[in-house]
């Protein structure tokens, strides 16, 4: 069993994979940093340093109106970070991977095998009362999600066979371990008083005592990132449980669905009108609250050191992203409701 895992944990596996991907290391000159590679036909591939999804800030919550909400994301990615800065494990070397992004945080567990396997099925197990569709077609299309994401991980080079297998594995013990619990938490997040009050506190407790690092990491800021807009979404949904109307019946959900040229416009609409409302919130309540802490603390806006500091890097991150969690859940339906994008 060891040798096996030791197997798992090494980069070799991974670099097999590149290579049945058709993945392989640049020119000699290149090679020695791992930063490129080529793909069978000679087209180069130039180091990135993020990619689509790389972000915690992009998990969302799998909620929607008449479905249960839960705070299942925030806990894995806590918890998937945590242990990250905890077991300190290094990502895949290079060579023999060819790194596709550079990451300056540590590789075990992958928090997006993690993110993927838990929104997955978590949406499918909470939604399966809601919609007309099979629960072994949702599970299947759970699976197939999780396991592009994962294999995502092993081709861009950025997590080991083992760092991919414990995420999904961890992520598969908190669903189980939390499944009894979320009627109960459910409707604690949607009807209890202290909900707004309790959505802030804990957040912001388990960011200020993340685990300090020697050297600086972003898992912290990432971290902070997706507890500050979680707490956001959470507010969100508890007002609207309390002063709007459900938009869908507890029934099974019907839909009259419109031509598809009219639906795909109002899609369209929907986004660019929701993507307007997020990034302009984020760039005033990110400017506003980094002046305020930067003057409290007499700093310059522009001293990257100073901005992650946990007295700054913290508060400030929190407060932008709970922002945008909120605006999601609250600012951008009014706002579609408003424009009649219904």
């Amino acid at each position: 069993m060891a040798q096996v895992l030791r197997r798992l944990r090494s980069s070799q596996p991974v670099a097999r994979f590149q290579r049945c991907c058709g993945l392989f290391p640049a020119a000699e000159e290149g090679a020695g940093d791992g930063l490129a590679g080529t793909v069978a036909g000679g087209d180069h591939l130039p180091a990135r340093d993020t990619c689509p999804g790389s972000s915690p800030a992009r998990q969302r919550l799998p909620e929607a109106n008449g479905v249960k909400s839960s705070p299942q994301p925030q806990i894995v990615m806590y918890i998937g970070q945590v242990t990250k800065d905890i077991l300190k494990w290094p990502r895949p070397h290079s060579p023999p991977v060819v790194k596709l992004e550079m990451r300056a945080e540590y590789g075990m567990p992958s928090t997006h095998a993690m993110a993927a396997t838990s929104i997955s099925f978590t949406f499918c197990i909470a939604t399966i009362n809601q919609n007309k569709y099979s629960l072994v077609l949702g599970l299947m299309a759970a699976f197939v999600f999780s396991t592009l994401v994962c294999l995502s991980r092993l081709y861009t080079g950025m997590h080991t066979v083992l760092d991919v297998i414990g995420g999904t594995l961890i992520s598969a013990a908190l669903i189980a371990l939390t499944y009894p619990a979320w009627d109960i938490i459910d409707h604690l997040m949607l009807t209890s008083p202290f909900c707004p009050i309790l959505s802030i506190v804990v957040p912001l407790l388990l960011c200020y005592n993340y685990p300090k690092l020697e050297d600086y990491s972003p898992t912290r800021a990432d971290t902070t990132t997706v507890l500050g807009a979680g707490a956001g979404a959470t507010i969100g949904f508890w007002l609207n449980n309390l002063y709007a109307a459900p938009n869908y019946p507890n029934e099974s959900l019907h839909l009259n669905l419109p031509p598809i040229s009219e639906m795909m416009m109002v899609v369209l609409a929907k986004f660019l009108v929701g993507v307007f409302i997020l990034l302009v919130t984020r760039y005033f309540i990110k400017g506003m609250a980094l002046r305020v802490l930067c003057s409290r603390y007499q700093v310059s806006v522009n001293n990257l050191e100073a901005r992650r500091r946990l007295e700054i890097e913290v508060p400030y991150k929190f407060i932008t992203y709970s922002s945008v969690g909120f605006s999601a859940t609250v600012l951008v339906p009014l706002v579609h409701d408003l424009l009649g994008l219904i």
